[in-house]
């Protein structure tokens, strides 16, 4: 027997998924209990207040039954979070924002899950090239001098 499953993606905000749109359209014609639903999705993301998070909603179309995946938020949705701002640079050179070694760390594990790096140094790299490109500085200096020193192994203690 075939079972019919169908997956509606959304982008949510994190604790806050409501039964209105985009899930409550989405879901309603499935005759699930979107309440439900719901719910699972804010206590399930309710740790990444203030974010937008993808999420999946997988529904079994005979039994009712569904599962929730969630994704990370993008990088530059942690930082932003992390130096308290609500957008990026708007000029090649502007400065937004800096963090600290150990805030780049926390993000560069936060995506752990989902990033193609191979360790924690490599992934802390990639962090800082999302700060290079969004105007935010570490530890005071530009993200690609801090790349440089996360190379030549200026930083191993902290990423060990």
């Amino acid at each position: 027997m075939l079972k019919l499953k169908v997956t509606v993606q959304a982008l949510v905000d994190g604790g806050k998924a409501t039964l209105g749109a985009p899930l409550g359209p989405a879901l309603g014609p499935l005759g699930v209990n979107i309440g439900q639903i719901v719910a699972a999705i804010n206590e399930k993301t309710k740790s990444f207040e203030g974010l937008k998070m993808p999420v999946k909603v997988i529904v079994d179309k005979e039994t009712k039954q569904f599962e929730i995946e969630v994704g990370t938020p993008p990088s530059s949705a942690l930082i932003k979070k992390e130096i308290g701002v609500e957008k990026g640079a708007k000029a090649k050179g502007e400065v937004i924002g800096n963090l600290t070694m150990q805030q780049v760390v926390k993000v560069a594990k936060m995506k752990e899950s989902v990033s193609l790096a191979k360790g924690i140094k490599k992934a802390v790299n990639e962090v800082l090239g999302t700060c290079v490109s969004m105007g935010v500085t570490c530890e005071g200096k530009s993200a690609k001098e801090v790349i440089k020193e996360v190379n030549e192994g200026k930083h191993d203690k902290l990423l060990s």
